[in-house]
């Protein structure tokens, strides 16, 4: 529960404004492991921003967060647009050239080009699996990218938030963001 970090909401209010990656990363380590089965449903994504280029661009493309169906149904990016909410696949993104292409991805007329482009790779299919993985010395939940080179890392702050990190081959630095329980 929270109280097995006392101030962690308040910590993780002022990450979500800004904070340097130690900062982001003291807090994370700081939180307890979630397991699997407590990761069942819809939740809403939100970016923490650690001055990590990637910082604001999932938001901009129209970002809602992550589903998991069950552990093999994971659905790891999910939009939401004037139709509603669909999962995206992540198969074929080039995570690495992403960043070093970062300042370009997040200029305004080509993330509108691209918001309207997004429904081409719409998936109903899961694009992930849950498992139980050791990062940072400690076994936790983590989604599985069935067709990159990623894991995403999950802690609990409550049972309905999650402080998560994105570790990508090819990416040095984590991309921290926020799930809430929706």
């Amino acid at each position: 529960m929270i109280d097995d970090l006392p101030g962690a909401h308040e910590r993780l209010e002022a990450l979500r404004r800004h904070a340097d990656r130690a900062t982001a990363l003291a807090l994370f380590d700081a939180l307890p492991a979630v397991a699997v089965e407590d990761l069942a449903g819809a939740w809403r994504g939100y970016e923490v921003r650690t001055g990590h280029p990637l910082d604001g661009l999932l938001e901009r493309y129209g970002w809602w967060g992550k589903r998991f169906d069950s552990p093999e149904e994971a659905h790891p990016l999910v939009f939401e647009d004037a139709r509603g909410r669909f999962g995206v696949d992540p198969d074929g993104i080039p995570l690495a050239l992403l960043v070093r292409s970062s300042g370009l991805l997040h200029q305004r007329p080509l993330a509108l080009v691209a918001r309207r482009l997004r429904r081409l790779r719409r998936t109903m299919r899961p694009k992930a699996r849950l498992r139980m993985v050791e990062h940072r010395g400690v076994v936790t939940a983590a989604m599985v990218y069935d067709a990159l080179p990623v894991l995403d890392h999950f802690r609990r702050v409550d049972p309905d938030t999650l402080l998560a990190v994105m570790d990508a081959r090819g990416v040095s630095e984590p991309f921290f963001f926020l799930l809430r329980r929706a």
